[in-house]
């Protein structure tokens, strides 16, 4: 497996492999990586003969107050599990070389980004959507693989795509849990013993809304209840939204008359770790 660190070194191993004509799929990670991202690289091997992860932990994603510092960064670890997932290039570049002095060109992407972490989180799907054009134009993959898990930054990647003309197919890779039912996530393991018991809640009230959804349920309202009901018996998660949005333009839908995605986010309150889950409600992803 080759370890390249400068974005103009890996644009022209990109080319090399294009010459030769072989295709291929990116992984974005910021590192510290699980089962989950395994399941990526795992799955963006079955698309191309060639498969690059990036390990970048990306500032501009990161608000004023929010965890950039201390976001766990085991770079032998990762490099290892990366090896051992059948990845062939792990891209891994300096910030000072993805935002060289003067940088000034960001993507935002409009409207959709307003909702859910978007409203709560100001400017980190800007820096997000800049991050991932940065590395569709470094590395030219033909495939690109993300995680549902961080759904509304697979559909904000997924607007951006369609918007800008990228030339790059998306796959979209089902979440990875642990056997309790709890995302896979580098930020579990911030929680606390207590905090980690309580976090598979998480879960099990997104269970509640399939359960619910499935017997015929199709108010949002009576569907965010049957959450918030499973998540008022974890004393240690605050909650910072429940939603019911519509799977295109993530706006809060009153009714489910189509897809719909039930998106959660709570912080706990012990290690301030936040968490995100979801689940489609009528259809895939």
């Amino acid at each position: 497996m080759k370890i390249v660190t400068n974005p103009f070194e890996m644009k022209n191993l990109s080319i090399t492999y294009g010459k030769a004509g072989r295709t291929l799929s990116l992984v974005p990670t910021m590192g510290a990586l699980h089962d989950g991202h395994v399941s990526l690289i795992t799955t963006a091997r079955e698309h191309c003969d060639i498969v690059v992860t990036s390990i970048f932990v990306n500032p501009i994603q990161f608000g004023p107050s929010e965890d950039f510092a201390r976001y766990p960064r085991p770079f032998d670890k990762d490099c290892a599990a990366a090896e051992g997932a059948g990845c062939d290039v792990v891209f891994a570049p300096e910030a000072k070389d993805m935002y060289p002095a003067g940088y000034s060109t960001f993507v935002d992407v409009e409207n959709i980004t307003q909702y859910l972490c978007g409203a709560n989180r100001p400017g980190h799907f800007k820096g997000v959507a800049t991050v991932v054009l940065k590395l569709f134009n470094v590395v030219s993959p033909q495939v690109a693989v993300f995680g549902q898990k961080d759904a509304q930054q697979c559909l904000v990647i997924r607007r951006m795509v369609r918007d800008l003309n990228c030339s790059v197919g998306l796959v979209f890779a089902p979440t990875v849990r642990e056997k309790d039912g709890l995302a896979m996530s580098s930020r579990n393991s911030y929680l606390s013993s207590d905090e980690r018991g309580q976090a598979a809640f998480i879960y099990k009230g997104l269970c509640a809304a399939v359960s619910r959804y499935g017997a015929g349920e199709r108010s949002a309202a009576a569907l965010q209840g049957a959450i918030a009901g499973v998540l008022s018996g974890a004393a240690l998660l605050s909650v910072e939204y429940i939603e019911i949005v519509d799977m295109d333009t993530v706006a809060p839908v009153p009714e489910l008359g189509a897809p719909a995605l039930a998106a959660i986010a709570v912080r706990t309150k012990q290690t301030k770790t936040r968490l995100i889950d979801n689940a489609v409600l009528g259809g895939a992803f």
